[in-house]
């Protein structure tokens, strides 16, 4: 996958997990504030059934499935950059790529990788330079 594919994709599904749970987090706000939970105390006994309250469980579902799908985007990004890695020489951000991600700081590894990574499919579409032919000027 090219880096500017995984840029993308990152930037992208990152759009979508903060929209989804800037959505749901406004759905439940609204909800509370016009009395749809039903309260015992400082405990919810259940949901004031009005097509209001349905509204508010929609969307407050749609963020979440937002944040999902965004979250499952992050995590193919992550995949695309580490096979784009592997094909370099040097193993460096492949191992810190693979190893923050495992260890749950890929995020921070994925941010450094897009403003600083290397792009492996660049060097790969250069077609092999003949014997004794010189290295076209660029």
């Amino acid at each position: 996958m090219k880096k500017s594919t995984v840029i993308k994709l990152f930037l992208g599904s990152f759009a979508a997990v903060a929209c989804g749970l800037i959505l749901g987090f406004v759905a439940v706000w609204a909800a509370k504030a016009n009395g749809v939970f039903v309260m015992d105390a400082t405990n919810v006994t259940g949901i004031d059934s009005t097509p209001f309250a349905w509204t508010m469980i929609g969307l407050a579902v749609l963020g979440g499935l937002a944040t999902m799908g965004g979250a499952v985007g992050q995590f193919i990004a992550w995949i695309g950059a580490l096979f784009n890695t592997i094909q370099l020489a040097n193993k460096a951000w492949f191992i810190v790529l693979l190893l923050t991600g495992l260890f749950s700081f890929g995020f921070v590894a994925m941010i450094a990788y897009l403003v600083a990574g290397p792009d492996a499919t660049v060097n790969a579409m250069r077609p092999p330079l003949a014997a004794g032919m010189p290295a076209p000027s660029a």
